[in-house]
């Protein structure tokens, strides 16, 4: 991860005495593990070996962000892109595995991108009960001349029974208005601000609203795949209480964890990495001061590239590109 980088690039890095330290922090299992044990923690482990040492049904929400079907480097680890008969046998291998973990009211959020989206809903729909599939707008990707542009991936969202969570007053989505109606000259589910005209309305499963991390943001990190805070807030809020518990499996840098501390949920990680488990250890250190998400101030999400706040009272992010430990 040595690079040169532009003096405003603001990737989060690790030096070698922070690499030292947070490595302590992290989790090895070498049998079953009580939740006391791993409660808040990164486990950095290859997942086949640990998942049957996890306990029984501790899970209230279950995110799972895999390697998708394609040739793709991780800090140099390769996963190659096999026949998709052979991918929907690798993902139940793990997922049949996971599901124990899960509680009966549980709800499942799994990613994936065009090649590999049917490869995981046939197969995780033999197990849970499958309630929608989310597309959302990557805003990158690479343009093509005899092909679409590849912007989008899907997050398919299953429970694992009739009795789940979902609070869909805490995920709507604050749009600005272009036509406004107005009854008896007062405004008709909207409201008028200093900023503009806003109504916030129920959240749809076409997600167009997010940032992909960049090189400018606190959050962004060198790892390939890395999924937006604001991704991760809508599902968490959605689908989980405050104190209830996400596992995430394939965790990467530690969004997930991230996001779950911010708003006051427990976490669960797993990753084989140990440069990517140090990462989200360093981002679970900021975030015991730092609760911002981008894009979701006061309660509410915002449509992207909305100036919600005056710029004097926007949250200032914190200075991620120094050693945390001097």
């Amino acid at each position: 991860m040595d690079k040169q980088r532009a003096p405003r690039n603001r990737t989060l890095t690790l030096a070698d005495d922070e690499r030292a330290t947070l490595v302590r922090r992290l989790v090895t299992l070498d049998g079953p593990a009580s939740l006391g044990v791993i409660e808040n923690r990164t486990i950095c482990a290859d997942l086949f070996r640990v998942v049957d040492y996890l306990p029984d049904s501790f899970v209230d929400l279950l995110f799972i962000d895999p390697p998708y079907n394609l040739d793709k480097s991780f800090n140099g680890a390769q996963f190659r892109e096999v026949p998709v008969a052979e991918y929907r046998r690798w993902v139940e291998s793990w997922l049949t595995r996971l599901i124990r973990c899960l509680k009966p009211s549980a709800s499942v959020y799994i990613c994936s991108d065009w090649r590999s989206s049917a490869a995981i809903q046939l197969t995780a729909e033999k197990y849970l009960i499958l309630r929608n599939r989310i597309t959302w707008e990557r805003e990158k990707g690479r343009g093509a001349l005899r092909n679409w542009k590849n912007c989008s991936e899907d997050i398919w969202f299953f429970t694992r029974s009739d009795d789940y969570y979902f609070d869909v007053e805490a995920v709507k989505i604050k749009r600005r208005v272009m036509a406004p109606y107005s009854e008896n000259g007062r405004p008709k589910d909207w409201q008028r601000t200093s900023a503009g005209d806003f109504r916030s309305t129920h959240p749809s499963n076409l997600w167009t609203d997010l940032t992909v991390p960049f090189w400018s943001m606190p959050e962004n990190t060198d790892h390939p795949t890395q999924k937006p805070e604001k991704l991760l807030a809508k599902m968490i809020l959605a689908s989980s209480r405050p104190g209830d518990l996400v596992l995430d499996p394939f965790l990467g840098s530690g969004t997930s964890s991230v996001v779950a501390k911010k708003l006051d949920r427990r976490f669960v990680g797993i990753e084989i990495d140990e440069t990517y488990c140090s990462l989200a250890e360093k981002r679970l250190t900021f975030a015991e001061t730092e609760k911002s998400v981008q894009g979701y101030t006061d309660g509410v999400f915002w449509e992207r590239n909305t100036h919600q706040l005056q710029q004097s009272d926007a949250p200032k992010a914190p200075n991620t590109n120094g050693n945390l430990f001097d």
